[in-house]
């Protein structure tokens, strides 16, 4: 079991929670990114910077029980066909019964760009987001790994 970080556009304070939920529980961080950045990390991949470079690299990475953050649904979708669980930085579960939904929903997104239409970014990051966050991870590693025990 290993937490893999599609590191790209995660925020500081994902890596920093992956980072302390690693340590704690002794399981390996890895993060994957496809430029430079400045990631403090035991198992960090720097990829190219061609298309989707990143996500494939996660992918060919990614075991059964592993655990994936990412905040791209493609990947998501990809990750929990390989039997790992998957969550966002906001700390959304991404669930195999649940993601062909979102799937749909950003290719209507995608289709209605094309044709001139803006749809919303992200929302600022909050506190709670960070907090909802740790308590997901948190959650996904002692579910993966019931020899896993709070501390």
């Amino acid at each position: 079991m290993k937490i893999l970080i599609d590191a790209d556009a995660c925020p500081k304070t994902v890596l920093q929670i992956c980072t302390e939920l690693g340590r704690q529980y002794s399981i390996p961080v890895w993060t994957v990114a496809s430029f430079a950045h400045n990631i403090v990390s035991d198992h960090h991949v720097t990829v190219g910077s061609d298309s989707q470079e990143a996500d494939i690299k996660l992918i060919n990475l990614t075991e059964a029980g592993d655990i994936i953050i990412t905040q791209d649904w493609g990947l998501a979708s990809m990750v929990l066909g390989k039997k790992a669980a998957c969550i966002s930085p906001i700390g959304k579960e991404y669930r195999a019964d649940t993601i062909e939904f979102l799937m749909e929903e950003r290719e209507l997104k995608a289709k209605f760009r094309r044709g001139g239409g803006r749809t919303k970014g992200p929302s600022k990051r909050l506190r709670q987001d960070d907090e909802r966050f740790k308590a997901e991870l948190e959650r996904q590693l002692v579910k993966s790994n019931p020899a896993v025990s709070r501390e």
